[in-house]
């Protein structure tokens, strides 16, 4: 599991500041790749958003699997967590994280107005692990480009305030991955959405493994867009991307390196279709699934 382990120093960094920020905010906003829920979950952010009322914004849904992410937005409603899914790149989708904040802020609101303050914005601070959309979602919530965006994990380097009319302000942070992953499918969920720096894993095994993965749950999936059928053996398989999508070296040879390229950016644009990785677990209870994933 060690070719998965990746915390840079900044990321210790930022950890320690959010332990101090944490104080002064009443929600806690946590983006989730929608694709692979669990997988994208910090640890972490559970004992540092202890007490505040929480939120989960299911991002990228559009690339993930409807029907999964019904499972996973009610898993974590019977886990007292509001969840919203979303596009954080289409406007229209954002509509329904007022309703989320004001559900998942409601006790909050009501011991303000006990004490007389009605009119003081919620200040929430959103969260997440690299590239899972943060910069996109506050971007294209507040309307304008207010934090920095980019398609490399670790973009957004120091924390930002940003108003959002009179009932919320959002203070963005950088993501974080925890020090050290245990679970194997976790550290590999991780690394095909792109939540890793590509430069430090090794992407053949990453899109030899992904193959066998959908072949096992969704083969069709590889036979519509590849032509690759069941019976191939994995070597098989990458030769008929190669061909199928025309990489190929001198001589007419399949280029797997090329193949596999294109199977890990197929994955993450949507090409190869709603894809979810990580499956609603059949009991329930958030910590029972930490402990499973050995966290």
């Amino acid at each position: 599991m060690s070719s998965y382990n990746y915390f840079p120093g900044h990321m210790m960094k930022a950890k320690r500041a959010m332990e101090e920020d944490i104080k002064i905010i009443d929600l806690v906003i946590e983006l989730l790749d929608a694709r692979a829920p669990l997988s994208t979950r910090n640890p972490d952010i559970d004992s540092l958003a202890k007490g505040k009322a929480r939120m989960v914004l299911l991002n990228k849904a559009d690339l993930a699997d409807e029907r999964s992410t019904k499972e996973w937005k009610e898993y974590f409603r019977k886990n007292g967590i509001t969840a919203v899914s979303l596009d954080s790149r289409n406007r229209k989708s954002l509509r329904s994280i007022d309703d989320g904040v004001q559900t998942a802020c409601r006790e909050k609101i009501e011991k303000n107005k006990k004490k007389g303050i009605i009119f003081r914005p919620m200040r929430a601070m959103v969260l997440g692990i690299p590239n899972v959309g943060k910069s996109t979602f506050i971007n294209s919530y507040a309307g304008k480009a207010v934090a920095k965006t980019g398609n490399k994990p670790g973009v957004t380097k120091g924390k930002q305030w940003v108003r959002l009319g009179k009932n919320l302000e959002l203070l963005d942070t950088p993501g974080i991955l925890w020090p050290k992953i245990d679970d194997d499918t976790a550290g590999f969920h991780l690394a095909l959405i792109g939540s890793m720096n590509d430069e430090v894993l090794n992407r053949d095994d990453m899109a030899r493994r992904f193959l066998r993965e959908i072949s096992a749950i969704s083969p069709e999936i590889l036979y519509n867009t590849y032509g690759i059928t069941e019976e191939m053996s994995v070597d098989e398989m990458l030769f008929q991307v190669a061909e199928n999508r025309n990489a190929l070296k001198k001589g007419g040879m399949p280029d797997t390196e090329k193949a596999v390229s294109l199977i890990i950016n197929d994955f993450r644009s949507g090409k190869l279709g709603r894809i979810t990785l990580d499956r609603v677990p059949e009991h329930a209870g958030y910590e029972k699934d930490q402990e499973i994933r050995g966290i």
